[in-house]
Parts: C-alpha cells; sequence; structure tokens
C-alpha cells in the first residue's frame, strides 16, 4: 500500500483548535496524513508533501506597508514561522493552500497588498462574521479552483475582516464577492498554489470543498 502523502498543517498553538481539527479530518478522509505546525509544534523534520497555511490573527503591517496603528490582533512569532514555511515551500514547489489569513500571508510574501479592514467597504455583504456558507462568491470560470470546485459560483463561509488588495508576483485573482473583494487567488503559472479567503476545513461535507482537500492530497503524491 502507498504510503498517505504528509500535508503540513500551519496555526495557532492552542491546544483546543477548532480549524485544526476539522483540517485534520479532511486530510484524514481525503487520504493524506496531517502533521500540525505552529510555535508550539515543531516539525517532525520527515519530509512534507503538501502545505496548508491556516488561518487565524491578522498579518502585522509591517511585512506588507500596512498601517501599523491599525487596531489588528497580532501573532509576530506564528507570522515568521509561517512567512519561512511559506518560503519553504515556494523553492521546494511544496503544493500550497492558503486558507483565510494564510491566502493573505502567501501573497504578502510574493509582495502583494492587504486591504487592512474591509469592513467599511462591504455594501453587498454581511460583515457578520459566520461558519455556515451565507456568502456568494463567483469564480474565473476558466481558473484552476472553478475546474476543481465544477463551479464557477460557490457559497462560503466568512470570517474575516482583512482581504488581498493587489496580487503578488505570479498570482493572479480568481474569486470575488458581492463587493468584488478579493476570494480566491492561483499562480499565473501553474505552479500547486491556490488561496481561499474562506474556510473550507469547516466546510468538508460540501463536495465543491472537499476538493480542495483531495487536490492537495492528489498533487503532493
Amino acid at each position: 500500500m502507498a504510503q498517505r502523502p504528509r500535508v503540513g498543517v500551519t496555526g495557532n498553538g492552542r491546544r483546543w483548535s477548532p480549524s485544526w481539527w476539522c483540517t485534520r479530518l479532511a486530510l484524514i478522509l481525503a487520504g493524506a496524513r496531517p502533521e500540525r505546525l505552529s510555535v508550539r509544534h515543531s516539525w517532525s523534520g520527515k519530509k512534507l508533501d503538501a502545505l496548508i497555511i491556516g488561518g487565524g490573527d491578522d498579518i502585522s503591517p509591517e511585512h506588507y506597508g500596512g498601517d501599523i496603528n491599525a487596531q489588528v490582533r497580532l501573532d509576530p512569532a506564528r507570522d515568521q514561522l509561517e512567512i519561512d514555511w511559506i518560503k519553504r515551500a515556494l523553492q521546494q514547489r511544496i503544493p500550497l493552500l492558503g486558507i483565510c489569513r494564510g491566502a493573505q500571508l502567501i501573497n504578502v510574501v510574493l509582495g502583494g497588498s492587504l486591504h487592512t479592514d474591509i469592513r467599511h467597504l462591504r455594501k453587498l455583504t454581511y460583515n457578520r462574521p459566520g461558519l455556515l456558507p451565507t456568502k456568494q462568491v463567483r469564480l474565473e470560470p476558466a481558473s484552476r479552483l472553478a475546474a476543481l470546485c465544477h463551479s464557477n459560483k460557490l457559497r462560503v463561509n466568512s470570517l474575516h475582516h482583512q482581504a488581498i488588495k493587489e496580487p503578488g508576483t505570479g498570482l493572479q485573482l480568481v474569486g470575488w464577492d458581492l463587493d468584488n473583494l478579493t476570494q480566491a487567488v492561483e499562480s499565473t503559472e501553474g505552479k500547486p498554489i491556490i488561496g481561499v479567503q474562506w474556510h473550507p476545513e469547516y466546510l468538508f461535507y460540501l463536495p465543491s470543498q472537499f476538493a480542495l482537500f483531495r487536490w492537495l492530497r492528489q498533487t503532493g503524491e
């Protein structure tokens, strides 16, 4: 029997982390072996076949030229750990899936910018955070993401107040909400990189969302 691909999953270091446990379950169901990575969960040293950069606190504005006086929740140690992992993945061409904050940080590492706070920009989308798939997202029909999800229109959840503004080098915008705020990015060069602004780990019961974890496992084989 072939060994299951090992997928690193970055995130916060708290013992009770719903995002980690849901991501772990989704990866196991997809046929992968998850490994937790955080400031409190050291890398085992075993080869990683793919990497998920998870959601969580805001990214420090110093990394993308944002407003350093903005009222944001920061975790500098986590920022640096994940920046290092993203750079390693890019250098070694390890498949990357960025979730919410993770998509933003991949974009920042590649030289892109962020909206520090999008709440004042939302006119047609609720500002209330929620785990249920209540937000509408449209995908670029020719994108890899649309092909994976088998749809150009999705219903997703929303837990963010920051978003990608300008894409970094080698990334293209492929998903938008009703306010035309970025909801998804992917590589322009065919590299195994996808970033989504929502949280598919809480929606893995939907085929369109579980497809992201299957893609990561298959790409990492």
